[in-house]
């Protein structure tokens, strides 16, 4: 199998290997053996709520003991790095406070007023006032960026609405489109192969949405495998543009896969 000579794992988290805070079956017993063969791994998440810290932190609580930060990327991170290097010091940003920390570290200027661009993270803080800003500036020309596309996330209550969703809103209100940096784009792929140190011919994106990780792979030119553990269906599959190269139920499957 063609998939046992790849030596770089990118994983998606939400609904791949974790659901709210539990593990997925064959999760632990998964990264033992890609440790066991020799090959890297990384995660790789749209999620920009939180930080690579904390998420770090969740996964060493989860079970996966020797994970460091440096070893999760998240769409939030790529976007203030996108940011540092292409303009844009001064930032409205709609946002968490770990997503505030993330651009703070990279050099930018938060601001409430003219800012040089606008941008949308996953805010579990956001009210009216900040939506309604944001969209006042955007109408005036300030660029507008997003740092993921992902519709709703995944949770062990259901799906929950997640900032594609409220890209549409303001899409709606102002007859403008972000710039998104996260799954599926450019932009966070030759990010996350800067940090893993891989390639586009040894590097596996694993996830659990066709739109994003699937799609971020067949754009790329990266291997794709799609769990059916998370958002995606087998009926979704039919109607989609994008095509895994292998689906599994859950990492256990995929997992028995490089074992067997």
């Amino acid at each position: 199998m063609q998939l046992k000579k790849l030596k770089h794992y990118l994983l998606d988290m939400d609904g791949t290997v974790y659901l709210g805070n539990h593990l997925l079956a064959g999760s632990l017993q998964f990264f033992k053996t890609l440790e066991k063969q020799g090959k890297k791994y990384f995660f790789l998440t749209n999620n920009s709520s939180r930080n690579s810290r904390s998420y770090a932190e969740k996964l060493r609580r989860l079970g996966l003991t020797v994970v460091s930060p440096k070893q999760v990327i998240t769409s939030g991170e790529a976007t203030a790095w996108y940011l540092a290097r292409n303009g844009g010091k001064r930032v409205y940003l709609l946002g968490t406070p770990e997503l505030e920390m993330d651009f703070l570290r990279s050099g930018h200027i938060l601001v409430a007023e003219a800012p040089d661009v606008v941008v949308l993270g996953y805010d579990t803080t956001l009210h009216w006032k900040k939506l309604e800003k944001a969209c006042l500036f955007i109408r005036q020309g300030v660029p507008f960026f997003a740092t993921h596309p992902d519709l709703n996330c995944p949770s062990e209550d259901g799906l929950l609405i997640d900032a594609g969703s409220i890209i549409k809103a303001m899409e709606a209100s102002t007859g403008v489109s972000p710039c998104v940096v996260g799954k599926p784009n450019a932009i966070i792929t030759e990010y996350a192969l800067r940090l893993s140190g891989g390639s586009h011919e040894d590097t596996v994106m694993v996830g659990d949405r066709l739109y994003t990780d699937i799609a971020m792979g067949s754009i790329s030119g990266i291997t794709t495998v799609l769990v059916l553990s998370g958002e995606t269906t087998p009926e979704d599959l039919k109607n989609s543009p994008y095509k895994p190269d292998y689906i599994f139920p859950s990492l256990a499957e995929l997992n028995a896969a490089l074992t067997g």
